[in-house]
Parts: C-alpha cells; structure tokens; sequence
C-alpha cells in the first residue's frame, strides 16, 4: 500500500466547470508522487451522526469541516502514513515546489486581503483547513477531532460558516504556533482580482504578507459565485497561476 493518501471530495455535478482543472491538478500531483487517491462524493457525511446531521441541517460547510477530519483520521487507522486533504477548488500550479513538509502535521496558510476603513485595503494572516496534512501517530488531530465535536454540540445558537474551520484553528494557531505549509495559500477575490489584471495594490499587499511563494491555492469557489467572477474569468485566472504569472 502506498504510504500516503489524498482526499478530495465534493458533490456531483460539479457546481462550476473551472473546478474539473483545479480537481485535476491535486489528482496528477498525487499520481506524480505515487501518492493513493481518493474522491468522495456527498457520502462524506455519513461518518456524522444522525443528531449532529440535523443540528447542522444545510450548513454543510461546517458539517464538511467535520467529516474531512474523520475520513482523514479512519485513513490513518487504515494504515497510511501520512494523509492529506485539499479542497475540490484548490489548485496545485506548481507541482515541483508543492512539496509535502516533514512535521507531524500542517496545515495551510492564509493571507486574506480585504477592504478596510477609509477604503484602505488590510490583510489578515491566518491559517485555512482547505489543505491539512497529518502523519501517523501525530499530536494534533485527535485534539482537534475533539474539540470540534465538543464545540459543535455545546453551541446552541446560531454556527458561522467557519465555526471549526479556519475560526477554531486560528484560535488555536495563534496560541500554540501550528506547523503551516507556507506554499498551500488562499487567495481572497481582491486579490485575484489584481492577478487577472497583472497587477494592483491588492496583490502588492498579498505578496508583501506571504513569506514564502505559493505552489498551490484555494480558490474560494463560493466567494467568487459571489464576487460575480465569470467562468471565462477563472479559467484566465487558472492558466495564469499554471503558467507561473503570480510575482514572488
């Protein structure tokens, strides 16, 4: 058996056709690597049980937040060394340098550019669950499985959409200093935005923030529904990031 595993998942019809070239570049980074590959439809959910799945109804970005976590911490039981899982809109465009760090566990980095006051532009420098990777017998993710089980049913109000996601693991990042992949970043519709235009102070301010270049990014497919990117727009915009147009 291969030693490590991808994970991807995301229901069928894909809900943009850009995503098929972002699902494709995860699948040949894997394949280059001799890594196993596993896509798993909306049967992601159901290794949640049927109380917390009506708890959380149609938020399905919190109950996808949960179910990753299992499926990677089963895989782990199954015998794999190390697992991995990237988001269906996360784009590997430099597989050379998208390289799978030696830590017990990591996840991603993210550098959110966003409007301001007084229409001045602020970047938050977080981390993101749209790439996780875990080795076996690694510290963090029986925590973190934990903690999210227990925060999901204590909460009694409304969950935001990032609840156990890249809220709880910030919380936690900013206190105990995770492992990061510094070349798994996200990319905010500002700055990609800047990207299609070859330039702009959002992207000037991105790259300022990043401490190292990107190989691979998560592409904020529902942001950019809303954002009212184009499917012409993404398509341009994947090509670019292919083709090695992001300034470092």
């Amino acid at each position: 058996m291969p030693s490590t595993l991808v994970i991807q998942s995301h229901r069928k019809p894909l809900p943009f056709n850009w995503m098929t070239a972002c699902l494709r570049s995860v699948k040949d980074w894997a394949d280059d690597n001799a890594y196993d590959y596993r896509f798993i439809d909306d049967s992601l959910f159901d290794c949640l049980d049927a109380d917390l799945r009506q708890k959380l109804g149609a938020q399905k970005v919190i109950a996808s937040d949960l179910a990753r976590l299992i499926h990677l911490q089963r895989s782990l039981e199954e015998g794999y060394d190390c697992v991995l899982w990237c988001d269906a809109d996360f784009l590997v465009f430099d597989p050379q340098n998208f390289i799978v760090p030696e830590s017990e566990y990591a996840l991603g980095r993210e550098v959110w550019v966003q409007g301001g006051g007084s229409g001045k532009l602020r970047a938050y420098r977080k981390v993101h669950n749209a790439f996780l990777m875990f080795r076996r017998g690694n510290s963090f993710l029986d925590f973190y499985v934990d903690s999210a089980q227990r925060l999901l049913q204590l909460n009694q109000g409304g969950i935001p959409a990032q609840f156990i996601g890249p809220k709880l693991l910030t919380a936690i990042h900013n206190i105990v200093v995770c492992p990061v992949l510094e070349t798994a970043g996200m990319l905010s519709p500002l700055v990609m935005r800047d990207l299609l235009a070859g330039q702009g102070k959002a992207l000037s301010l991105f790259l300022e923030k990043s401490s190292h270049p990107l190989a691979a990014a998560n592409l904020s497919a529902s942001l950019c529904f809303a954002e009212g990117f184009s499917e012409s727009e993404m398509v341009r915009l994947i090509e670019a990031l292919q083709a090695g147009n992001l300034p470092g």
